[in-house]
């Protein structure tokens, strides 16, 4: 999701921070563990409900790029050959869907070498939607994170903190993706509060928008501070605001193409 004309501009930022990176990765391996143990004890106390955090999608689907995502040809049908079968072409970015840390490094784990226990994460969700009806580019910021530490209590190692803002109610309407000019508009993770949130050793990032990052955004800060550090995002989440800020448990069905920089996933929420 990279605009060429800023392409070096990120590469000297990711250079100047590959110390911290190596830092926040070693820690995010330390958090492996903790994680899988919080997502266990919280899928123990679990009533059974699940709930669907994925969008369908077809050709129509928003995309960043702006082009369709996703095309299916029928190489089979039931009244002709007795079964039915499609042949599927699809970008890795759309529908709901995986960020690899390949994504926005070119030393990163690609999508098939994302640890099984980081897929099974306990899920805070931080609600900003308040904010994002005055401000369709407003961001989860470090004070939104202290806020909800303050209500809710710590954020578990090993969680997948979630944006809600609203957003997913816009699907169909080109408000999803642009404001009124035609400019990508949508809320996401500043790249301070995903620093933070590095340090706190959350495993994933997810957001009910079309990017990890604001629609305005000019370096891809919070893909910059998150991916490169072995972590993961999800994007174009669904139904986040059925869900409490605290105690679900997400399962990631992460696609497993080798060297993939990402791709679709269905993501279930268990209370």
């Amino acid at each position: 999701m990279c605009d060429c004309s800023i392409i070096e501009s990120i590469k000297s930022r990711y250079r100047s921070r590959r110390a911290l990176l190596t830092r926040s990765a070693m820690a995010g391996a330390g958090a492996l563990a903790a994680g899988l143990a919080a997502g266990r004890q919280s899928a123990a106390q679990a009533t059974g409900e699940v709930i669907d955090l994925t969008h369908a999608y077809d050709r129509h689907f928003p995309t960043f790029h702006g082009r369709p995502g996703f095309a299916a040809q029928k190489m089979a049908d039931y009244q002709r050959d007795g079964y039915t079968a499609f042949q599927l072409l699809i970008d890795e970015h759309t529908g709901t869907h995986v960020d690899a840390p390949l994504h926005f490094t070119e030393a990163g784990t690609p999508v098939d070498g994302l640890p099984p226990q980081k897929l099974v994460c306990p899920l805070c969700v931080i609600d900003i939607s308040a904010k994002a009806k005055d401000d369709p580019n407003a961001s989860v910021d470090v004070s939104d994170i202290e806020a909800w530490t303050s209500r809710h209590g710590a954020i578990p190692k090993g969680a997948c903190v979630a944006m809600l803002s609203g957003w997913s109610a816009k699907l169909g309407d080109p408000s999803y993706r642009n404001d009124p000019d035609g400019n990508l508009a949508f809320p996401g993770f500043s790249r301070e509060a995903a620093e933070m949130l590095v340090e706190m050793d959350a495993a994933a990032l997810g957001v009910d928008t079309l990017s990890l990052d604001t629609g305005n955004t000019q370096d891809f800060g919070a893909h910059n501070a998150w991916l490169p550090t072995g972590r993961y995002g999800i994007e174009s989440l669904n139904n986040l605001d059925k869900l409490p800020p605290k105690g679900a448990t997400v399962f990631v069905g992460a696609p497993k193409h080798a060297g993939g920089s990402g791709g679709p996933a269905r993501v279930l929420a268990l209370l």
